[in-house]
């Protein structure tokens, strides 16, 4: 299930959502990264600035989910999302995983809005990544049967050592993590509990 045997293009047919992502991740990278470009721009026009939401500017709420502080930092989340997006493209389908993607990484962003000071700076994708360990969590409470044990116990794993390492590790948003698993959980909760009904 966490092991990818496709080809590269494959890969891209199989999982558009995920392949389109990390295609925008290197794209923003490449914006910030190369001097043909306005680098500088790119990076104080969509990096996540709290105190310039507090002012309107509400799509950093979105944009920092896509930008990366460098190349090792897009390269990993990139990497986390090759392992374990596939999977759940697959089985929620392109429209509801780009949903609990965007849900989670926005929550995460909220969260860092409310909980950090004024003047505080992120980016990354990590929020709307743990919303996808969220969401694995919440079928291995509710849905037993769509996770074989033996990926149930890696997805446990993975999220336990993330958080582990969410608080040892530097310059990681505590908050974005914490609250990216939260919504990505409550999400496939609340679906989950209504399909019951």
């Amino acid at each position: 299930m966490f092991t990818r045997t496709e080809s590269f293009r494959e890969f891209i047919r199989f999982y558009p959502v995920v392949s389109t992502i990390i295609a925008i991740h290197f794209l923003l990278y490449l914006f910030t990264a190369l001097p043909i470009f306005p680098n500088f721009w790119f990076k104080s026009t969509f990096s996540g600035v709290n105190l310039y939401i507090m002012e309107g500017e509400y799509w950093r709420l979105v944009t920092p989910i896509f930008m990366h502080g460098g190349f090792t930092h897009a390269l990993f989340n990139s990497f986390s999302l090759v392992l374990f997006g596939p999977a759940l493209e697959r089985l929620l389908g392109k429209g509801k995983f780009i949903l609990v993607y965007l849900v989670s990484g926005i929550l995460a962003n909220v969260a860092t809005l409310l909980l950090e000071p004024l003047t505080y700076v992120h980016v990354g994708s990590s929020g709307a990544i743990f919303g996808l360990f969220g969401y694995y969590i919440s079928i291995i409470l509710f849905r037993k049967h769509m996770l074989s044990q033996q990926n149930s116990q890696i997805i446990l794993t993975i999220c336990a050592l993330s958080l582990i390492m969410t608080f040892l590790q530097p310059n990681i948003n505590i908050v974005a993590h914490i609250f990216g698993l939260v919504g990505g959980f409550l999400l496939g909760a609340i679906f989950y509990n209504k399909k019951k009904g």
